[in-house]
């Protein structure tokens, strides 16, 4: 089980309140939305003070992000709206986490790779700036320690429309993979994502919501009572400031945090166009295990999984918990066992043995020396062989002729 988060970490749950470094992260997302390249690489280069102070000033950044930053600063002060989101945040039962915070999952700066991706790999928000960047700031709801509960974690993701087979795939998944130590991260909507995270509650397993929206608003209002139960033992998180609304755009940058956080991604039902094809596809961007759950090839919702199984050979085809423990799990250990039919009586027969037995008519008698000759098998062997088929109860003999037992009644 993951660690719980310790209220006496740094950040502003630990009561001193949020630094200016913090404070300024948070205004940098309120103003240039989560993921935003320019910024990111801003803050990277000067602190994210510095960086706040020139986009403030509408200086060394794009047309799209100066244009949108300074409508919002139109609005209210960058800082007082930081300052506001941190107190509904903790009157929300929430955190701010950064990484200045002992519980910053370091695996989500892996996000970096998208950048050099390439357009192909990033989303734009609504007025066209590229967001493939890692986080400023997370926003989290839950008594989990973030980087614990996502150190061993993996995504199971998928349409909102399921059939009842990618129903029942997905809560065998979830539910076993839980029962095996891992935690289920997934996007809190209705379907496969409900479907993976209400496995994982059933198991007794942590699992966490990864939103489009503020934590103390989580969307949609359907699941609102699966996003309590998650918030008393999962986690809740957002990049986006308690109170945002979950607009379209933010979905599609969601979708990268859940590539980044976790070990691999596992597809569950996807359209031709489907925000789950999208995030298994940032996870092959980021080198992350990429899992596709195969459907019919009649259902409109296996078309998206089937066309990523095509056009990506790195993408695994997986069938069962034991193939998705063994593409995220330790190397050479986690193995998922050889399918194999079940056993039978004539399995264990030496090859001469076996040759015997095929030989026998399907109806009628045959004597000793017809069946070593339809064998092909010398007399004594063909003895020896009868002996051990009849011991096995595999040919029943009399007057030294021989048949094939009638079939056992079910």
């Amino acid at each position: 089980m993951p660690s719980t988060h310790d209220p006496q970490s740094p950040g502003p749950a630990a009561g001193a309140g949020p630094t200016e470094e913090q404070l300024a992260r948070v205004a940098l997302t309120w103003l240039a939305e989560p993921g935003n390249e320019t910024v990111h690489r801003m803050v990277a280069e000067v602190g994210a003070v510095e960086a706040l102070a020139r986009l403030c000033a509408g200086r060394e950044l794009g047309e799209a992000t100066r244009v949108s930053a300074a409508a919002r600063l139109a609005t209210a002060d960058p800082i007082e709206v930081a300052t506001a989101a941190v107190d509904r945040a903790v009157r929300a039962g929430g955190r701010l986490v950064t990484p200045e915070t002992t519980e910053w999952p370091r695996q989500i700066e892996d996000l970096h790779r998208l950048t050099r991706h390439g357009a192909r790999a990033t989303t734009a928000d609504g007025t066209g700036v590229r967001q493939g960047a890692p986080p400023l700031a997370l926003w989290v709801r839950g008594p989990l320690a973030v980087d614990a509960a996502l150190a061993r974690s993996v995504a199971v993701v998928g349409t909102r429309a399921p059939t009842d087979y990618g129903r029942h795939v997905c809560g065998e998944f979830s539910h076993g993979l839980a029962t095996r130590g891992w935690t289920i991260v997934s996007g809190g909507a209705y379907g496969i994502d409900a479907c993976a995270h209400r496995g994982a509650l059933a198991a007794g397993g942590p699992t966490v919501a990864v939103l489009a929206c503020g934590i103390d608003r989580p969307y949609p209002a359907g699941n609102a009572a699966m996003f309590d139960q998650i918030a008393e033992t999962g986690l809740l998180v957002s990049e986006w400031l308690p109170g945002a609304e979950p607009l379209r755009h933010r979905f599609l940058t969601r979708n990268r945090l859940i590539a980044a956080a976790t070990a691999g991604t596992v597809v569950v039902e996807a359209g031709a166009r489907s925000g789950a094809a999208q995030t298994i596809r940032r996870a092959l961007a980021l080198g992350r295990a990429a899992m596709v759950v195969p459907g019919p090839i009649t259902s409109a919702v296996s078309v998206g999984c089937h066309e990523i199984l095509r056009d990506h050979p790195q993408a695994r085809l997986v069938a069962g918990v034991a193939h998705v423990q063994e593409e995220i799990g330790r190397i050479g250990v986690d193995l998922a066992p050889t399918p194999r039919g079940p056993q039978r009586p004539r399995d264990a027969l030496d090859p001469r043995s076996a040759r015997v037995l095929e030989a026998v008519p399907g109806r009628g008698w045959i004597d000793l020396d017809d069946l070593s000759g339809r064998a092909g098998v010398d007399i004594r062997s063909t003895m020896r062989a009868v002996t051990e088929l009849q011991t096995k109860g595999l040919l029943a003999g009399a007057d030294g002729r021989y048949r094939l037992p009638p079939p056992k009644r079910a």
